[in-house]
């Protein structure tokens, strides 16, 4: 009857316009309007989550929390054993918020290469390194071994300062 829906710091905050375009269409709908308080109640959890490990739940999802149970998706296996050694913190933290969490479950789900494409995409090199880069190609000794690392670097940096990225 439901889909499963995915609240991630990155892609919820109530403030923003997109969200309050969509809490309004929930709560003109009725069918919809049952929902809010549920949207809006898993946003504050992953808000909370967010606040107490900052840096590795950037990268996670909460998929559900049922029953004391909450359930977790992380991209990578690594991120997973980090995450499983702050259980307990997160675990407190949540406690001391008013979160009832009897139980937490870990779930690696990997990015799809469409996603991964997306965010190689978006990197860029500041001016900086790109006249670090410059630099490097000009100060590296002029010899078989190192034509072609020169040859390519000197080929990036015409990239990055001709805006292709």
């Amino acid at each position: 009857m439901f889909r499963r829906m995915r609240f991630n710091s990155s892609n919820i905050s109530l403030k923003r316009p997109t969200a309050v375009g969509a809490t309004d269409f929930l709560r003109r709908n009725d069918r919809m309007a049952a929902l809010l308080p549920a949207v809006e109640r898993m946003a504050r959890l992953q808000k909370d989550c967010a606040q107490c490990l900052p840096a590795m739940f950037k990268h996670c999802e909460i998929l559900a929390f049922e029953d004391g149970q909450l359930v977790l998706s992380l991209p990578t296996t690594a991120l997973a054993a980090k995450l499983k050694q702050q259980l307990p913190k997160l675990q407190d933290t949540l406690a001391q918020r008013g979160w009832q969490v009897q139980g937490v479950k870990l779930k690696v789900q990997m990015a799809k290469p469409a996603e991964i494409k997306e965010k190689m995409r978006a990197l860029e090199l500041p001016p900086a390194a790109v006249e670090a880069f410059d630099q490097l190609s000009a100060e590296l000794e002029a010899s078989p071994q190192n034509s072609a690392l020169i040859d390519a670097v000197k080929a990036m940096v015409a990239r990055r300062r001709a805006g292709g990225g």
